[in-house]
């Protein structure tokens, strides 16, 4: 008897330490593998165009042709007024040096604007490759043989190109890793010291989200490695974001119910038992429905969409992983002390004060249809915003600062008006490459074509238009080509019919994604619900959420930020996490009103007594999380700056206006009718269930 009594005594000691050991050895074996993953990351044109486009094929047909990927580069001189006889003569030497020095694929030839103030030279060189650090040394290199001279006042020297526009891109995404990383551990952190007001508590939810991070950079390694995961600083960004922002969010659910259960139960390790059983379902429903939508980008045909569903569901179920064992290891064995100089002693009471959410519940109580109608005509109004949205990002536009390459674009731009300064290449079967040649000549909007490398099988043909790249006569001009070329087996590709064939996958993806996420989604609520009214009731408030954050964004992008462009792949992007995200408060909130009302309590009390027993929560796991998203909103890039904004905006909207009066006010309208067609939907007083059996899922914080 003493024997066993001793054992009990040292079981709940020894699970914690079982799981942290387990822990180290994860991080031991998951340690060599998540320092490999910038070596796996690829920001290349082709990870991330449409995997079917006729771009995508040219990219993948030229890797493979003599000499492999061209890096292709433009060589810019320009001086206001017009260039002098010494510029031309610096610039033909540079030139010869470049020539002399690199590999190239042949000798550059000068072109003159009409002005006389630049000069541009064609640069192109197989000797990089496939290879990006090798390309980027190349690109390095040309910069360090083309600059201004010395003395030479008001020559402005500019590599411009594709091959410069992607080593100036891939530079910026690698520079994002540790900036990323540090600002959104900084926010969360401050956060975390609010919401806690402790100087201790705040560290262990903070420490495991950095272990659930390292883990997730091991594990997507293992995947790219295994199944040849796409990998892009994109992707990989916003992993980290989606670790730190859920990972937080579930930590937050935990510690607040075991903080309460601390106050019921004596030992830690039995309430923290008690905790998890409570808390679980809901951070495992909610973690699923989040990988779930984000598992549906695999239906996406955009590579980087694609590549971002696994990655971005990965991160959030080590998240979840890390925060379901590691943290509640990590706090049984830091006991009640952990909570100083708030420590909830057992057999005390929390103090009695108003919640701010009680009062909001009662105010939407008193006029329900009021508060839903007002509410539902404020998310339409700021909708209508959307439609200020400005254009499809164009390449010039990508940067929140303007790096060489994009100097060289602009001044391209306007020095040539009347040609096309970036050629539109054309791969075409060998056996017709010259007719295809007299064909793509004869295309009106063709300035000129000449036939380049060759192999057996594909030979490549470089075309420049008339007009000026990315301009509605440029896109004519390729479609037009595409038109000729087809029937004849050709591809047309390059930087310019990329962004045309990005722009119109971005298209199709909404109209396939969209209806397999909402599917998904409410898939899993009608499970978790047992409703179909709730369920729907979520779906309709996350997207009218998304389409508010979108308008919201047509108001500032163009007017506050001075963005030129949106990015096209924003409205799916932001769909999904959007939906995905946004249904998780409201998982919170409409299982623990189904708790009530299984435990008798009528839907209006139940819905008020979950808003105020849940409200705090989601308030404090709303603001983390949009915090962490708009750490995107520092990057140097337009497009994740614009990602972060709408999310962060629509995860606002959702804690703080939806959540707390929109869907309350609707339940309360709806009465037993939200749990249409379930038991709940007919009985008048259901039985209260045992406690055991239908445990709270959020209490008061």
């Amino acid at each position: 008897m003493g024997a066993a009594s001793t054992t009990k005594r040292r079981r709940p000691r020894a699970v914690p330490w079982a799981l942290l050991g387990l822990w180290v050895a994860v991080l031991a074996l998951a340690g060599p593998f998540a320092g490999k993953l910038g070596d796996v990351q690829r920001d290349r044109a082709v990870d991330y165009l449409p995997a079917s486009a006729d771009s995508t094929q040219v990219a993948k047909i030229e890797e493979k042709l003599p000499g492999g990927e061209t890096t292709e580069l433009v060589l810019v001189y320009h001086r206001d007024g017009g260039l002098s006889a010494a510029d031309r003569k610096t610039a033909a030497g540079q030139v010869a040096a470049v020539e002399r020095e690199l590999k190239l694929v042949s000798t550059p030839t000068g072109v003159a604007s009409k002005d006389g103030s630049t000069l541009m030279y064609p640069v192109a060189s197989t000797a990089p490759g496939t290879d990006e650090e090798k390309r980027d040394a190349f690109v390095n290199d040309v910069r360090d043989v083309v600059k201004a001279p010395d003395g030479a006042d008001g020559l402005k020297v500019d590599v411009g190109g594709s091959g410069a526009l992607a080593t100036d891109a891939g530079e910026v995404y690698t520079s994002l890793d540790g900036p990323l990383l540090y600002t959104t551990v900084g926010v969360v952190a401050v956060l975390l010291i609010l919401i806690y007001r402790s100087p201790f508590l705040w560290l262990v939810p903070l420490a495991v989200g950095g272990v659930a991070n390292y883990l997730s950079m091991g594990v997507a390694y293992g995947l790219n490695q295994a199944f040849d995961t796409p990998i892009s600083g994109q992707s990989s960004g916003i992993m980290t974001i989606l670790v730190f922002g859920a990972g937080t969010d579930y930590a937050l659910l935990i510690v607040s119910r075991y903080r309460e259960e601390l106050r019921r139960i004596e030992r830690p390790y039995d309430a923290m038992r008690t905790a998890l059983r409570g808390c679980g379902p809901a951070v495992l429903a909610s973690s699923g429905t989040v990988a779930a939508g984000l598992f549906c980008l695999l239906a996406a045909d955009l590579n980087s969409s694609r590549g971002m569903g696994p990655l971005g569901a990965l991160g959030v179920l080590c998240a979840l992983v890390a925060m379901m064992t590691l943290l509640p290891a990590l706090l049984v064995l830091l006991g009640r002390r952990v909570f100083w100089p708030l420590v909830p002693a057992f057999g005390s009471e929390p103090k009695k004060r108003k919640s701010l959410f009680q009062s909001m519940g009662s105010s939407a109580g008193r006029r329900p249809l009021t508060v839903l109608a007002s509410g539902a005509v404020l998310l339409g109004a700021l909708a209508l915003g959307a439609f200020a949205l400005p254009g499809n990002l164009k390449q010039e536009d990508t940067f929140t600062s303007k790096p060489d390459s994009i100097a060289a674009m602009e001044t391209l731009a306007a020095a040539y008006p009347e040609r096309g300064t970036q050629p539109i290449s054309v791969i075409a079967p060998t056996d017709r490459a010259d007719r295809v040649l007299a064909d793509a000549k004869g295309v009106p909007g063709v300035d000129s074509a000449e036939r380049g490398r060759s192999s057996g099988q594909w030979t490549e043909i470089s075309v420049v238009a008339k007009a000026t790249p990315q301009t509605a006569a440029e896109t004519a001009t390729i479609e037009r080509l595409r038109d000729k070329l087809d029937p004849g087996g050709a591809y047309v590709g390059g930087p310019s019919a990329e962004q045309i064939d990005l722009e119109d996958t971005n298209r199709r993806d909404m109209w396939v994604v969209v209806p397999i996420v909402l599917a998904a989604v409410l898939l899993i609520l009608v499970v978790l619900l047992r409703a179909l009214i709730a369920p729907l009731l979520l779906l309709l408030a996350v997207v009218a959420v998304w389409g508010a954050s979108l308008g919201i964004a047509g108001l500032v992008f163009g007017p506050v930020f001075g963005f030129e462009g949106t990015d096209p792949g924003l409205g799916l992007l932001s769909f999904c996490f959007l939906v995905a995200l946004g249904v998780d408060y409201g998982i919170f909130l409409m299982h623990r009103m189904r708790e009530e009302c299984l435990a008798g309590a009528d839907t209006g009390p139940a819905a008020l007594t979950a808003l105020r027993t849940t409200g705090g929560v989601i308030a404090s796991a709303g603001l983390v999380l949009a915090a962490t998203f708009a750490v995107l909103t520092s990057m140097p890039m337009v497009q994740l700056v614009e990602l972060g904004f709408v999310i962060a905006v629509g995860v606002l909207l959702d804690t703080f206006l939806v959540r707390t009066y929109l869907v309350t006010s609707a339940s309360l309208a709806l009465g037993r009718k939200v749990w249409w067609p379930g038991p709940l939907s007919k009985a008048k007083t259901p039985p209260a269930e045992p406690e055991s059996s239908t445990p709270e899922l959020v209490r008061t914080p």
